[in-house]
């Protein structure tokens, strides 16, 4: 070619998913923007956190009963527990573990969980890799960045015809963050994604249940299996993310415009929040009120009729009325706004068994009425309470805590993760664990990360090498 000829264009991708695929990697290439990367390790250190947290709870004992009964073997690390196990129950437990409390980073606009799965992700494939802490963030970030596009591109109607869609995007996310780490090109990318969409699960049924907490660990360990079969050759349909491919089984109104263009701005990361109260988010503005009240009504025993105004999705999410026990209580609007009004709080404590039960609250649940409009935002609520002696309170809350116009400050998000680390692994763990997550851009891996996330006398255990734990909702 002489001199001064202009090379010829890069032909561009010919479909959805390689346009997808190709962009993906030109971000995972580059450094991530600094608000980006902000909002990375914000979301990081909170499931973290969340996932610590939930380390000893019965359903994670469940799991690693079961891998024990399997005969596991493997080096990847149990956030908050000594034993470790295989990348597949790695994925699995951490997924679980972290989402298990309802307590994780939620993206207000769809109602997806992307850091849980993305977590999984990573911890299960950190000992088999020589990756750099910067590779591993930018993973992260494009990991839950995918989740929330294509979350985008399926909203509202995927979540209103009844899938949960923490799992269902979780696995692509997962395949993504793994695909990137495994040093994938866009090809094995593209299978890599075709072959995940084969696995997409969660359905709202299981909110309220153990399962819930299930779908985004499953979609880890899916999302890994379907990059691994990807780089061994293995594909699915073409251009799954296309017109007839996966998105069009998960609803029937796509706007595939929400998945293109370059990642070099307009992340949906930096919209990810991180919730005050462990239960739905959409509850958190009646909680927000209750508590506001709460000061002000006194005696709680007085109060004979509740009426909060609150976006539809409340009802519809939360409305159960009288929850049997803490994991329906999660899912109880009712319940987070009479123990908002009793206690004055709405943490890990609130949300028990034993709160669940109790027969203050059941009493004052009873008393609760819901008045959905679609007028009311998300992120408001206004509750009323009616009282023997004494008149009627008032309390409105224009945007809840957590939500992008009140968000967390670093301050408020680490005293969150403090409280739901420093039991499990002591005092000085959650400083150092955040310690972890703002280093990784100059360290060589996340090796330093996981080994605070674990008990200090922790060792390379195997399932049944250790004591079972108690499970927390024993003593909550």
């Amino acid at each position: 070619m002489p001199l001064g000829t202009p090379h010829a264009a890069a032909p561009a991708p010919s479909t959805v998913s390689a346009a997808f695929c190709r962009h993906l990697l030109d971000a995972y290439a580059a450094p991530l923007p600094p608000e980006v990367a902000r909002a990375a390790r914000r979301s990081l250190l909170n499931v973290l956190g969340t996932a610590i947290g939930g380390a000893r709870t019965a359903a994670v004992d469940a799991l690693l009963a079961t891998a024990r009964d399997e005969r596991v073997r493997g080096t990847v690390a149990v956030p908050g527990r000594a034993e470790t196990v295989d990348a597949h129950w790695g994925a699995l437990i951490a997924g679980t573990a972290a989402h298990l409390d309802d307590f994780d980073d939620t993206h207000l606009a769809t109602v997806i969980h992307p850091g849980a799965a993305t977590l999984g992700t990573l911890l299960a494939l950190e000992p088999e890799l020589d990756v750099a802490g910067s590779r591993y963030l930018s993973a992260f970030a494009l990991g839950c960045e995918a989740q929330l596009r294509i979350g985008n591109a399926i909203s509202p109607r995927h979540y209103d015809l009844g899938w949960h869609i923490t799992g269902t995007c979780g696995v692509l996310g997962a395949a993504v963050a793994a695909s990137l780490l495994l040093g994938q090109d866009a090809a094995t990318l593209e299978r890599a994604l075709s072959l995940a969409g084969t696995m997409v699960l969660g359905h709202r049924e299981g909110f309220g249940s153990m399962t819930k907490p299930f779908h985004p660990g499953k979609a880890a360990a899916n999302g890994v299996l379907a990059a691994r079969l990807a780089a061994a050759g293995a594909g699915g349909g073409p251009d799954p993310l296309g017109p007839s491919g996966v998105l069009d089984v998960l609803s029937d109104r796509v706007d595939r415009g929400r998945l293109g263009g370059p990642w070099d701005r307009d992340w949906e990361l930096e919209d990810n929040a991180f919730k005050p109260y462990p239960c739905g988010i959409v509850a958190h503005p009646c909680i927000d009120a209750a508590i506001a009240a709460s000061a002000e009504i006194g005696d709680p025993g007085a109060v004979t009729a509740v009426e909060i105004d609150c976006h539809p999705l409340v009802p519809e999410l939360m409305g159960r009325r009288q929850p049997g026990d803490h994991l329906q209580a999660r899912f109880s609007a009712y319940h987070a706004a009479a123990v908002g009004l009793i206690d004055g709080e709405a943490g890990i404590a609130q949300f028990g068994d034993e709160r669940a039960l109790a027969p203050d609250v059941v009493r004052l649940r009873g008393l609760i009425t819901l008045r959905p409009s679609e007028s009311c935002a998300r992120d408001e609520a206004t509750l009323r309470a009616a009282r023997e002696d004494g008149p009627e309170v008032v309390t409105r809350v224009r945007h809840a805590r957590g939500s992008l116009d009140r968000p967390l400050t670093d301050g408020e998000l680490f005293e969150k993760v403090r409280k739901l680390i420093e039991p499990e692994l002591g005092a000085e763990a959650p400083a150092r664990i955040r310690d972890a997550v703002d280093g990784l851009d100059g360290a060589p891996g996340i090796a330093a990360l996981v080994a605070v996330i674990r008990p200090e006398n922790a060792t390379q255990l195997v399932p049944g090498s250790g004591t079972p734990g108690t499970s927390q909702e024993d003593h909550r």
